[in-house]
């Protein structure tokens, strides 16, 4: 009644009924039902468009004037995760009175038009749940994923996800996939979309039970979805209803269905509605008022709904915050002079010493590899001759002294315990036993785990899931590295749709660690470039922070700074390979000792700043090239400046350091070609400053596939950078 209401009400507009498939509605209900008596106290849903607004409405407890309000355009209540986006995108949070009198908190995650991108998403939220807030027992805690036949069948996100299911670092306890079977995609028969007998065929790689339902027969879907809620409650593992309907009009309301099913929408035409089938079905089994009861409650549900429409207010559901979106709620929205310089994010002498040694042990009965051993000892002994803490050393100590501080911090990711390039190694593993000791969990008897895991072979869903995790906690620094950045490409979908663009679509803030290696070494277009261009061509109004740093503690510093902040900002921080090991990555103790991040870190070889004549700024691993070179000639009239945060750009520091070396051409240096990395953005947005790009020559490839090439490259770079 609700959809036919909107159909008349709303002429045209697109709003993806649910007609068609409506039992849809009584199988959510009976899953809420049932998981309340089994333990849940919450569910988080994700679905795409499809009877959202009908879920919305009468699962979620949204009320019908917001709904409204949304199709008349106007701005839309707080309640919502936001209002940047259509009304058929958006998500909701509600407790709500199950049939037995008890509560359930529910939440609908937001998500975008690629449908199944918010699988993962709802499963790392709800894994971060379960974490936060239910000592990881995932009975409390229920994901149901609703897809459609089509995209259950043609996206591989669903592929990765089932992978996932059993995995340590991804398992939820289970989750209930349902299936709204239309028989068809937008305009594409299911013998053109599949060449699997089910649409839910995918189940049977991970022996996931599919019961397959008549979505006209509502009792037989009740019994469905209670014995799928029961199933998963009892066995903690996945489960699919696959609810064969149809769908009464086109994709949308504004479609045409005859234009490419005639035939099929004849038929429709003429088929009674789910709630018809169900009020003959009353009559024939011995409810001879069933008709009249039908009829009253449709003329009562319509008086109603006009009266919401005519602005006959109706009370919201009571609403209680969990502690984390207590957190989220006690956050700010970050402004341009958030940006203008870094808070302080220092560590005390006590706690620098306290994260060091417990880093540099391990129990007596331990036999870490001997290759390993002496990678530690190297370390110990360049701390003890030098007072120096290598790349690897600071980015675990930022991982300790936040977990020290009650935070918590996940990372996840292709072999990021020992790390792509064997920098990390964050659990060692005993040579005789084989069995892992995690090097984070031992610096006090209070802090918090370091959650690490190997992820399985997928960018898309892994980083999807660890958004989620980053959306349902904002004290957790969640991370995900790529094993090469260039691989972050086959995550584009998460990173366009939620992790750039969700605070002004949604409203929703996330501190989502992206570290993407980075560099020019000679090894190939696959192995060289994380796509910087692209991001900061996603870059506008605050939204994300870009990186390329040097420094250990300067990697160090912003770590911390992602949680000491008082908002929360996706970070990508394009990281270093090679030069994980370059003695000038080194830093000193009291570097982390005071102080905080440096988006610009001067000059640290010339003296007379009146002497220079030639500025090069440069960032990452450009810079230790042009170093070299600068200190090996003892060039002090060309002064190296590290531009160590690219967005948002530190404009008021470029133009101290520009005062500063006024007689000087400035020249930006990169090892990109030039129409990637950062050289457009400059270009762009760099104001009050006239420079010169310096650049491999632009390409359609990111780099040469030939060491020698690559060689004679980089080797002109720094050549043209000096002698120009």
């Amino acid at each position: 009644m609700f959809e036919k209401f909107l159909h008349t009400k709303y002429v045209g507009q697109k709003r993806f009924s649910l007609e068609g498939g409506e039992t849809t509605i009584a199988a959510l209900d009976a899953i809420i039902n049932t998981a309340q008596t089994n333990k849940v106290q919450e569910v988080v849903i994700g679905m795409a468009h499809r009877g959202r607004l009908n879920v919305l409405a009468n699962i979620m407890g949204k009320t019908y004037e917001q709904i409204f309000t949304e199709f008349e355009g106007t701005s839309t209540p707080d309640t919502t995760m936001g209002s940047g986006d259509v009304k058929y995108h958006l998500g909701f949070s509600s407790v709500v009175e199950t049939a037995n009198g008890g509560k359930m908190n529910l939440k609908l995650t937001p998500n975008p038009s690629h449908l199944e991108a918010v699988d993962p998403v709802v499963l790392g939220f709800s894994r971060s749940k379960a974490d936060v807030m239910y000592d990881s027992d995932y009975d409390k805690i229920l994901p149901i994923i609703i897809h459609g036949d089509a995209s259950i069948a043609g996206q591989g996100i669903v592929y990765e996800i089932l992978q996932m299911s059993d995995l340590k670092g991804y398992y939820v306890g289970g989750t209930i996939h349902f299936v709204i079977n239309n028989q068809i995609g937008f305009t594409t028969d299911f013998d053109d979309a599949r060449s699997a007998f089910y649409c839910t065929s995918v189940a049977a790689m991970v022996q996931a039970p599919v019961l397959h339902v008549n979505g006209d027969d509502a009792e037989a879907v009740v019994k469905a979805s209670e014995i799928a809620t029961l199933y998963r409650q009892e066995f903690n593992s996945d489960i699919f209803i696959d609810m064969v309907c149809y769908r009464k009009h086109g994709h949308n309301e504004g479609d045409e269905p005859k234009f490419t099913q005639p035939q099929l929408y004849a038929l429709i035409d003429k088929h009674l509605n789910p709630r018809e089938v169900y009020t003959q079905y009353l009559i024939q089994n011995g409810e001879p008022d069933a008709k009249e009861l039908a009829k009253e409650m449709e003329q009562k549900f319509l008086a109603d709904l006009q009266e919401r429409l005519d602005e006959v207010k109706q009370h919201p559901l009571p609403y209680t915050y969990q502690p984390p979106e207590l957190v989220w709620k006690s956050l700010r929205k970050a402004t341009a002079a958030d940006f203008e310089a870094s808070p302080t994010t220092a560590i005390s002498e006590e706690q620098f010493n306290l994260l060091f040694d417990g880093l540099m042990k391990w129990p007596a009965e331990f036999k870490p590899l001997r290759k390993v051993e002496k990678l530690i000892q190297d370390k110990i002994k360049l701390f003890t001759d030098e007072s120096k803490i290598d790349w690897a050393t600071g980015e675990l100590m930022a991982y300790g002294s936040l977990l020290a501080d009650g935070k918590d911090v996940r990372m996840s990711g292709q072999d990021v315990k020992r790390g792509t390039f064997s920098h990390r190694h964050a659990v060692i593993y005993d040579e005789n036993t084989n069995s892992g000791y995690n090097r984070l969990n031992h610096f006090t008897n209070t802090q918090q785990p370091f959650r690490v895991f190997n992820s399985l072979l997928s960018e898309y869903a892994v980083l999807g899931f660890e958004y989620g995790y980053a959306m349902a906690n904002p004290n957790a620094l969640t991370i995900w590295e790529a094993q090469f950045g260039d691989f972050c490409n086959g995550a584009q979908t998460i990173v366009d749709q939620f992790i750039t663009t969700a605070e002004t679509k949604w409203q929703r803030m996330n501190g989502m660690v992206l570290l993407l290696p980075h560099g020019y070494e000679g090894q190939g277009p696959e192995h060289s470039s994380a796509r910087m261009e692209r991001f900061l061509q996603m870059c506008g109004e605050l939204n994300i922070v870009i990186t390329n740093i040097t420094t250990a503690a300067n990697f160090f510093h912003m770590l911390r700074r992602q949680l000491i902040w008082n908002f929360r900002k996706p970070l990508i921080n394009f990281s270093p390979k090679a030069n994980l090991r370059h003695v000038g990555s080194y830093s000193h103790k009291d570097e982390f000792l005071t102080g905080g991040f440096r988006e610009v870190i001067d000059d640290i070889f010339v003296n007379d700043s009146a002497e220079v004549k030639k500025v090069l700024f440069c960032s990452g691993k450009m810079y230790f090239d042009l170093a070299e070179r600068q200190q090996k000639e003892n060039r002090t009239d060309v002064a190296i400046v590290r531009l160590e945060q690219i967005y948002p750009l530190p404009q008021k520091q470029l133009d101290e350091l520009y005062k500063k070396y006024s007689k000087a051409i400035w020249y930006w240096v990169q090892e990109e070609p030039l129409n990637m990395g950062a050289a457009t953005f400059l270009r762009m947005n760099v104001k009050n400053i006239n420079f010169y790009i310096i650049s491999r020559q632009a390409s359609a490839a990111t780099a040469t596939g030939y060491s020698k090439i690559h060689q004679q490259e980089q080797a002109q770079i720094v050549d043209t950078a000096f002698s120009i």
